[in-house]
């Protein structure tokens, strides 16, 4: 492994650095430049629990594929050549074209430190409103729903909240998968308190499986389903009147316009296309139940209709006044580990800083707070138009930092073109080899930054609580804390003194020392408590809640007292919209294309992908689609198939399941030209954006499906990265002891026979072919040690790769073990593909011991141990359970 400098064994409590829930994890060096990791028992987001991906956090701290030091257009120079680079091409773009020709992207990924001082020099300093980030693309319809209701962008609850509920809706939320920890949360409630489930979705998700009562609605229908509540809350005497008239306004347009979308339980079920019993299921229940949650994530926010879709829901809990109270509200979760400091610092293009935004006297209080010279007082672009500007040639610098547009935006294809127009591309980066640090501009600066485990920050999760990101490993090569890189180039345009930060305390204590400015209880985020923490309690500070008011008390929930962030203290009723598909579907395009996430994967696996335990659930990119679908165009399962819009083709790997809805497709966005040949799934999305929040439409992209026929399939394992020929189909990923790639072909076996002696000359080479059938396997060894290994069949007959994996993962491997690499017949049994990535349980072993007599979830956890960490697995295994119990019994 490319490891790090040794570093001391001490052990340090840190933040996982995925998803919004925020977990503590307690990660120790090894003193061999990797560590060891657990979950923090005192941390109150996990107690002490952590998902696959954060239990293999391990595995992906190695320095393979890091970019550890500064280059300008593709050759490697030093941090002072760099920034000077940086900083006179901004003053001459600045010049030339105004300041708002620079524009900033940046990222729920960063620390809020880092975020900080570069909303500050942008919107401060240099004098551009274009400062938004890839949290554009994941909460801030959420963000948008919350100003409207709330008059601040205020999560009111706490993960307590979803331990004390009676009823949870989980609205457009894969929370088995996507938030783990948090969906055990709801398990054990629905254990100890008899807590139900519903799940709102067109996907049966594994959620859905997991769920007391499904919603499988149509795409985009999420508004209809909540105004027909609304109608019916009203109808039932289920509105609480008081509160209405004592702390809200506009109920009765937001009634009147719900009535006009839904009248009735049988119109809801008509525009949702759910069946009529299951509407007046739900409606009867979150009637009947004063205890409720309901959570909502990018399955709603990621809409042309977000906004709408988050306000509906808020409409139905304040008509019951189910808000601040104990187990009862409305609750975004989050996506990334630090959208919520993001949002803090204001560093979305419509916000300007601590939660303030451009009226006159915010805009005059944040000026005299930074002394700052060149004050924006207006919005910025969002993400979307801020793309589309850079294409005009509207935006002559872009400085990217923590992300990857290239595969992450709609229409990537367009976005990586655009980006050749800059006459200054900036790229912060832990990653030399992502898409986006691979674009190039007419001048192309890559800076190397420090990730999980090098830097040192805070982060705040999806219940407000903030919590350190500390450092345990060295930093490597050249790399540098963003957020320092950031003031040398504020230096370097002369505002030194206005970034003189000696650390990341500093940087806290000033934003903290911001959210407390002038406030006196009229901004709801106040950390204000927080503004003179020195280094040391810094250093040590737990976890803490906002708002942390200099004077007061901290709460977990918030607007109990029924006093919000509005002029007027009241919150707002908002009449949402008729719900419609941004983009009908057409003959030539008659699929609804969702798109999301995988269970152990992360945006575009820059870091997930470099675990072999969190690469095996999910190999290679897919495309769900239902039977009736498959049959119609004649694909089976595992069958290759073009997947196509306007914007782009992806070719997937077909997954037929009842899971999605007859005419729905869902294919992940993770896989980029760096892990697949033809799989980014973000250049086949438009993307059109919500009118209030600037937030895209990535679940309902008009698609077309067809076969994508290849002549031969196969695999080859090698111990470093190899790259097959053009015109191959393949997809890479992570095994123990190397690297794996799945690929199609149309060569015959012969040409890759060919192929493979190329490559491996002067090793011996053991091989197997009949080529009259198609067939063709090799492994090559360098003395008694296997270095690669390939099979290839028809496709129809393509081979697996379980047992071939297990072989390579050997320092050596026995006679029998070469003899049935070759034949292709395993000499033991294989554990199957991965189900539990925390454990490493594959498909055969969970029925084998199924078979073998356990027939629960619990008994299965006891036998071979799947299930028993973070759980995400275990809607796999309970419907593994009667597959298997039904062959045994027949």
């Amino acid at each position: 492994m490319n490891a790090h400098v040794q570093a001391p064994a001490v052990s340090v409590k840190t933040t996982c650095p995925y998803c919004g829930v925020g977990c503590g994890v307690l990660a120790t060096p090894d003193g061999q430049g990797g560590v060891g990791i657990a979950g923090d028992t005192a941390h109150p987001a996990n107690f002490g629990r952590l998902c696959s991906k954060g239990s293999a956090l391990g595995e992906t701290v190695s320095l393979d594929g890091r970019l550890l030091h500064p280059q300008v257009d593709g050759a490697r120079t030093s941090w002072e050549a760099a920034l000077g680079t940086v900083a006179g091409s901004l003053r001459k773009i600045a010049a030339e074209h105004g300041p708002d020709s620079i524009a900033f992207y940046l990222s729920g990924q960063l620390l809020t430190e880092d975020y900080y001082v570069a909303n500050k020099l942008a919107k401060g300093f240099l004098g551009t409103p274009h400062v938004d980030t890839n949290s554009r693309l994941c909460m801030s319809s959420a963000v948008a729903a919350h100003r409207r209701a709330f008059g601040s962008d205020t999560v009111p609850g706490c993960y307590e909240d979803l331990d004390e509920a009676d009823v949870i809706v989980l609205v457009g939320s894969n929370t088995a998968w996507c938030h783990p920890i948090l969906f055990r949360r709801m398990i054990d409630a629905r254990a100890k308190r008899g807590t139900k489930l519903v799940v709102v979705d067109p996907r049966r998700t594994q959620t859905g499986e997991e769920a007391d009562l499904f919603l499988g609605l149509k795409p985009g229908s999420d508004t209809a389903l909540f105004s027909g509540l609304l109608v019916h809350l009203a109808a039932t005497g289920a509105v609480d009147a008081a509160y209405v008239a004592d702390h809200t306004s506009g109920f009765d347009g937001a009634l009147e316009r719900a009535a006009a979308i839904a009248p009735s339980v049988a119109a809801a079920a008509a525009a949702t296309g759910l069946a009529e019993a299951d509407v007046a299921a739900f409606f009867a229940l979150f009637a009947g139940t004063s205890r409720v949650v309901t959570a909502f994530s990018q399955g709603a926010n990621q809409s042309a209709q977000g906004t709408d879709k988050g306000n509906a829901i808020i409409n139905c809990h304040l008509a019951t006044g189910r808000i601040g109270q104990p187990g009862a509200g409305p609750f975004s979760l989050t996506g990334q580990p630090n959208a919520m400091g993001g949002r803090e610092v204001g560093g979305l293009a419509n916000m300007l800083a601590a939660h303030m935004h451009f009226a006159p006297e915010e805009v005059d209080r944040v000026r005299r707070f930074w002394k700052a010279p060149n004050i924006i007082t207006g919005e910025g672009m969002k993400a979307v138009a801020l793309f589309e500007a850079v294409a005009r040639g509207k935006i002559k610098a872009l400085w990217v930092m923590g992300t990857n547009p290239v595969v992450s935006m709609p229409r990537a294809d367009a976005i990586r073109e655009s980006l050749k127009g800059l006459d200054l591309y900036v790229v912060s980066e832990a990653v030399a080899d992502s898409d986006t640090a691979r674009a190039t501009g007419k001048r192309t600066v890559l800076l190397p930054a420090l990730a999980w485990g090098e830097k040192d920050g805070t982060v705040t999760n999806s219940e407000r609580r903030v919590s350190r990101q500390r450092a345990f490993l060295k930093a490597p090569g050249e790399a540098r804390a963003d957020w320092a890189v950031v003031c040398d180039v504020a230096r370097r345009l002369g505002h030194g003194d206005a970034f003189a930060y000696a650390n990341a305390a500093a940087i806290f204590r000033e934003h903290a020392a911001l959210s407390a400015y002038e406030n006196n209880g009229t901004r709801d985020f106040d950390i204000g408590a927080l503004a003179e923490m020195p280094d040391a309690a810094y250093a040590g500070t737990p976890p803490l809640q906002w708002p942390l008011p200099k004077r007061g008390k901290g709460r977990a929930r918030l607007f109990a007292d029924g006093q919000f962030y509005t002029f007027d203290k009241r919150a707002r009723f908002v009449a949402v919209q008729a719900p419609a598909l941004a983009q009908p579907v057409t003959e030539a395009h008659p699929f609804v294309l969702n798109t999301g996430r995988v269970r152990d994967h992360w945006h575009t696996m820059t870091r997930t992908g470099k675990s072999q335990r969190l690469s095996a659930h999910r190999a290679v990119p897919f495309v769900e689609i239902h039977p009736d679908d498959a049959v119609r165009l004649g694909v089976q399962e595992g069958d290759l198939a073009r997947v196509s819009t306007p914007h782009g083709t992806a070719i997937l790997e077909a997954m037929v399941t009842d899971g999605v809805r007859r005419g729905d497709l869902f294919a992940a966005f993770h896989w980029s030209d760096a892990t697949a040949s033809d799989a980014r799934v973000g250049a086949l999305v438009r993307g059109v954006p919500d009118p209030v929040s600037g937030q895209p439409e990535l679940k309902a992209t008009p698609a077309a499906v067809a076969p994508a026929p290849y002549r031969n399939r196969g695999f080859l394992l090698t111990r470093t990265e190899h790259t097959p020929p053009a015109g191959w189909w393949w997809a890479r990923a992570t095994v123990e002891g190397g690297s794996g790639l799945q690929f199609a072909t149309q060569e015959s076996s012969r040409a890759v026979a060919l192929m493979m002696r190329g490559l491996f000359q002067g090793l011996e080479l053991a091989e197997y072919a009949d080529h009259a059938r198609g067939h063709y396997r090799c492994a090559v060894y360098d003395g008694v040690r296997l270095v690669a290994c390939l099979a290839l069949a028809p496709s129809e007959a393509r081979p697996g790769w379980e047992s071939a994996k297990a072989y390579f993962a050997a320092d050596e491997i026995e006679p029998a073990a070469r003899r049935a690499l070759l034949s292709g017949r395993a000499e033991s049994a294989s554990a199957g593909p991965t189900v539990c990535a925390c454990h490493g349980v594959g498909l055969d072993v969970i029925t084998g011991v199924i078979a073998a007599g356990a027939g629960s979830v619990e008994a299965v956890g006891a036998a071979c141990k799947a299930g028993t960490n973070c759980g995400s697995c275990i809607p796999e295994i309970r419907k593994l359970l009667p597959q298997v119990l039904a062959r045994n019994a027949a």
